[in-house]
C-alpha cells in the first residue's frame, strides 16, 4: 500500500525526497506523512527527521531498505520490462500531497490510526 501511495504522490507533486527537501517539508509543517530508511547508518540524520516528526505531529513509517524507498520514489532506473535496474538509495521521503484518494491511502491511514491508538 505504501508504494502505491508514494507513486501517487510522486505524480501529484506531492513527494519529498532526501534530507534537505525532508526537513525543509516538515519545518514548514507540510508533510503529511514521512517515510525512514531502517537501515540508514547515519545516527544524527535519524534524530533530526523523528525529532522534526514529532514536533509536527506527522507520523514515521519505518521501510527495511533505502534502495526500496528510492525505488518507490521513483529514483531509479528501469529496464524494458519496467523491472528495477538501478534504484539510488534515499533514507528519508515525506508526502506532503497524497494526491487522490485510493483504497491503499484509505488502507495506510488505517493502519497509523490503529499504531496512534497504541501508543496512546
Amino acid at each position: 500500500a505504501l508504494k502505491e501511495v508514494l507513486k501517487k504522490a510522486l505524480v501529484h507533486d506531492g513527494l519529498r525526497k532526501g534530507l534537505h527537501e525532508c526537513a525543509k517539508a516538515l519545518d514548514r509543517r507540510s508533510a503529511r506523512l514521512c517515510c525512514l530508511a531502517k537501515d540508514c547508518e547515519n545516527e544524527e540524520y535519524k534524530k533530526l527527521i523523528r525529532a522534526l516528526c514529532a514536533e509536527g505531529e506527522v507520523s514515521v513509517i519505518m521501510v527495511d531498505s533505502g534502495k526500496d524507498l528510492g525505488a518507490w520514489c521513483g529514483l531509479a532506473k528501469l529496464d524494458a520490462d519496467g523491472e528495477v535496474k538501478k534504484a539510488v538509495r534515499t533514507s528519508c521521503a515525506v508526502i506532503t500531497d497524497f494526491g487522490e484518494e485510493t483504497r491503499a491511502l484509505s488502507v495506510l491511514l488505517d493502519y497509523l490510526q490503529k499504531q496512534a491508538d497504541g501508543e496512546e
